[in-house]
């Protein structure tokens, strides 16, 4: 039992740690658009940041397919698999020639960041069934340490360096050491494979159309939040550097405050949501949202501030927001129901990177002018308000599934009482 409980927590950490290189790469790219631009001879504001929209969308369009993939094979090696895809794009893109080079190689990266999230909440799900929310709080912390680390490493490295592609190269050498450390050292849980294949009417994603279209809209709902996010980041790059002239180390080292007290918050309000989603998610929305209409307000001086603590609630809602989705579904098409769930929130949010960038191409001189981003950040913090929708679809989402596997065991109850000797 010892053994067993040594090999789950050992695997979480380990989890963790391929969510901290996850997210490094979604985020590691932003300080470095305007020397990307440069370097590249790229016409347009908006090119760069494009280039991580293109990777977000990549990485999220095949999550389904993922979850299926995550539901009938071993977890672990689609999580080692996928990094090592992951690190090899953005070594393929330190050594693009080219816009289009470029653009192929972050496509790479997209795919290979596409196998993390519905293998390892699943996985992490399995193993910890009565403390969901804590267990994906914890691994939270990795992709908090990696959306922190991302900016500030690529940004020092480039101006210290010259050069974006030095930290592009180190940070995508060290992704393909970590996918070997992790298939050597990560194990499954003994339950994913003693477990007997589950009747076909346990493996439909939902049982009823009311139940998909609940989960449809809970999905759109939770885009708009993921379009903010994105939007707060990209956004907040070309707002520092433009309108507060700040340089890409600044600008790395400002960004990292959105991620920095997400270490802590992430397993404190996922263990918190496990006796009460609803009213934990109601309250770190609200309060993101309030930092991210008063955040081009600030002056210079308060602008990390706002940064940490719009971060400290705005990033504890995905580990609820997992685990909400996770519990209202039966482990056998938990895959397939996150990875769908990621996919719509993907496809949305990762349009902000570029709808950031060619917004602020359309301010024109008014870029270098903080008032001028007041109405966009206010229509951000709109959508963050208007995500809140999606909560008592996915609530409604379990009671019914809950309700649903209770008849449908009473059912066979009856049938074995009735039925033939």
């Amino acid at each position: 039992m010892r053994s067993e409980q040594s090999h789950k927590t050992r695997t979480l950490w380990l989890c963790g740690a391929l969510h901290g290189f996850t997210h490094v790469y979604h985020v590691a790219l932003m300080p470095l658009y305007l020397m990307i631009q440069q370097d590249l001879k790229l016409t347009q504001v908006g090119d760069a940041p494009f280039m991580l929209t293109l990777q977000g969308l990549v990485c999220f369009v095949p999550s389904y397919l993922m979850g299926v993939w995550a539901d009938r094979f071993s977890r672990k090696n689609l999580l080692g698999i996928g990094l090592l895809i992951n690190g090899l794009g953005f070594v393929a893109l330190a050594c693009a020639p080219s816009y289009g080079w470029a653009l192929a190689a972050v496509t790479v990266a997209g795919i290979g960041g596409s196998f993390y999230h519905p293998s390892a909440t699943a996985l992490l799900a399995r193993m910890f069934p009565a403390t969901t929310g804590r267990a994906l709080g914890l691994a939270g912390i990795g992709s908090s340490v990696g959306f922190f680390v991302g900016p500030i490493y690529s940004g020092w490295r480039a101006v210290s360096s010259g050069s974006w592609r030095t930290p592009t190269l180190e940070l995508g050498v060290l992704g393909v050491v970590m996918a070997a450390v992790f298939v050597w050292l990560a194990e499954e849980t003994p339950g994913l494979r003693a477990e007997p294949k589950q009747s076909a009417s346990a493996e439909k994603m939902f049982a009823t159309p009311w139940l998909w279209f609940l989960f449809i809209v809970a999905s759109l709902a939770f885009s708009l939040r993921d379009f903010a996010g994105g939007g707060m980041a990209s956004l907040g790059s070309l707002f520092l550097q433009q309108a507060h002239q700040l340089d890409p180390e600044q600008t790395g080292l400002a960004l990292s405050g959105i991620y920095l007290a997400s270490a802590v918050s992430n397993p404190l309000f996922g263990r918190l949501s496990d006796h009460g989603r609803i009213r934990w998610m109601c309250l770190v929305l609200v309060v993101a949202a309030v930092m991210i209409a008063v955040f081009p307000h600030v002056p210079k001086a308060g602008l990390v501030p706002v940064y940490v603590i719009y971060g400290f609630f705005f990033m504890a809602s995905y580990p609820v927001t997992e685990a909400a989705v996770i519990e209202s579904v039966h482990d056998s098409v938990r895959g397939r129901v996150y990875g769908l769930f990621i996919t719509v929130g993907g496809l949305v949010g990762n349009l902000a990177h570029w709808q950031m960038g060619f917004w602020v191409k359309g301010l024109g001189a008014g870029a270098n002018l903080p008032s001028r981003y007041y109405p966009l950040y206010a229509l951000l913090a709109l959508l963050v308000t208007l995500s809140l929708v999606g909560l008592p679809c996915l609530h409604a989402i379990r009671r019914r599934e809950v309700r649903l596997g209770q008849d449908t065991r009473t059912a066979r109850a009856l049938a074995g009482r009735v039925g033939p000797r």
